[in-house]
């Protein structure tokens, strides 16, 4: 029970540290945006006309722009807990879009709220996407109960998450130092997956891949979770400033790692997707469930 409350996101500190890093998102979010193109990507196995689009966790709205020129005939909401981030999505489009819509095709349009507590109604979305934004939410369940409220018969939600080895080699160079937390909680593979079927989805399907970045220091590592605004916001978290003899003896352990003069941060990184059964009401009155079965099977990049 203690851990769990160490390891619980605090959505306060998470809120603010998204919003200082609103204006220094996109430059330093490279594997974010990588793994935005290969979510897209798995879209091109999917026949499906939504007309309501929906981002969660749209950031800085990279995903929520690709989903809106894939899907030009829709309208595309992206969905975001820090403000200042929306703003910079909403600044993204040339000031001509913004300012004669009806010449700029289908621009996203952005709401603020927290992917645990979705802003929208019953069976009001038609495709639901979110791109690494999964794990920042304290209850998984309950979020993916309310994925499923929001989505229509019909509806798929396409989603990228982390894994537990993710940061696998910070959390190594922190181990035994102190009592404290320093990498958040990442969710298993599997559980994902039985989380999706106890929330109602039918036919979920979730792999993985591992990515590495590698950085000339630590310094250049943490600097760049920072700009990106990925925080150790859990709630087990030292509150004061680390020492330095506990930053040197971390540093130490992390530079046994260093692989052809590069320090290396590993990534696990899940993708998911599942579909809401559609209902069908014959001449009877009586209403059957129309199961959804792909025909084609996406497998590992």
């Amino acid at each position: 029970m203690a851990e769990d409350f160490a390891m619980r996101i605090d959505k306060r500190l998470m809120r603010r540290a998204f919003e200082r890093a609103a204006t220094t998102y996109d430059q330093a979010a490279v594997l974010q945006r990588e793994v935005g193109q290969r979510l897209m990507e798995r879209l091109d196995f999917v026949k499906l006309a939504p007309e309501l689009v929906l981002d969660v966790g749209c950031g800085t709205g990279a995903v929520s722009r690709a989903l809106a020129q894939r899907y030009p005939d829709s309208n595309t909401l992206g969905l975001d807990i820090a403000q200042s981030m929306l703003q910079v999505a909403r600044q993204s489009d040339p000031w001509w879009k913004r300012k004669l819509p009806f010449m700029a095709g289908n621009l996203p349009r952005y709401v603020g709220g927290d992917l645990e507590r979705l802003p929208f109604a019953t069976s009001s979305v038609n495709l639901l996407c979110s791109n690494l934004a999964l794990q920042w939410c304290n209850d998984l369940p309950s979020t993916f109960a309310e994925f499923r409220r929001v989505l229509a018969p019909g509806g798929l939600l396409m989603f990228s998450s982390f894994g537990p080895d993710t940061l696998r080699e910070l959390r190594q160079a922190f181990a035994g130092l102190d009592g404290y937390t320093h990498v958040n909680r990442f969710m298993d593979m599997h559980d994902i997956g039985d989380e999706l079927s106890y929330a109602g989805f039918a036919t979920p399907v979730v792999d993985m891949e591992y990515l590495t970045l590698t950085y000339p220091d630590l310094s250049s590592l943490l600097r760049e979770l920072k700009a990106i605004g990925a925080h150790n916001v859990t709630s087990g978290r030292g509150h004061g400033l680390m020492g330095k003899k506990t930053w040197r003896t971390m540093s130490d352990n992390y530079e046994k790692l260093r692989q052809e003069g590069r320090l290396p941060a590993t990534y696990e990184v899940i993708y998911g997707h599942a579909w809401v059964n559609e209902k069908i009401t014959k001449a009877d009155g009586r209403q059957v469930i129309a199961m959804k079965i792909e025909a084609r099977q996406m497998g590992l990049r």
